[in-house]
């Protein structure tokens, strides 16, 4: 339930139940000394790790390799306004293992970009956390009545 302010911190589970129905997200990372964000799709791996499929010689794959990053996701309806957001940080690493490789290959996430050489990153879930936002809730008071004259 919505707090009084319209916020609910929501648990790991809920923020995995969440990620896992939306398709695509941001990685936040630093680029060149600056802040950068790129969205990407993913999936999540059976051990709640984000995962990425992308070329093994992008830009992406050489600033986020060994460091700790973000990812997000969220959905929101500016009509109503509410939504929820999640966000992921971890240690990103490429899969090494070939019969990781070979597993994510098939059912893993496809890069929506072409990838000459395609490799998996995972983003380990160290550290889930998530909102819900929606309008605050009104408490139902009787309208007030006129006095009696």
């Amino acid at each position: 339930m919505l707090r009084d302010d319209g916020f609910r911190v929501l648990d790991r589970q809920e923020c995995l139940r969440l990620l896992a129905k939306m398709p695509v997200g941001r990685v936040v990372y630093t680029r060149q000394a600056l802040p950068a964000v790129l969205p990407v799709n993913f999936s999540l791996d059976t051990d709640s790790s984000v995962l990425l499929c992308t070329d093994a010689n992008s830009e992406l794959v050489r600033a986020i390799e060994g460091v700790v990053v973000a990812f997000e996701v969220d959905d929101f309806d500016a009509g109503n306004g509410s939504g929820w957001s999640v966000v992921v940080t971890g240690r990103a690493a490429v899969v090494s293992s070939l019969a990781e490789h070979a597993r994510l290959s098939q059912d893993g996430p496809r890069s929506w970009m072409p990838a000459q050489e395609p490799v998996f990153v995972r983003i380990d879930s160290e550290l889930i956390t998530g909102r819900e936002l929606g309008r605050p809730q009104r408490s139902e008071a009787p309208p007030e009545q006129p006095p009696d004259h």
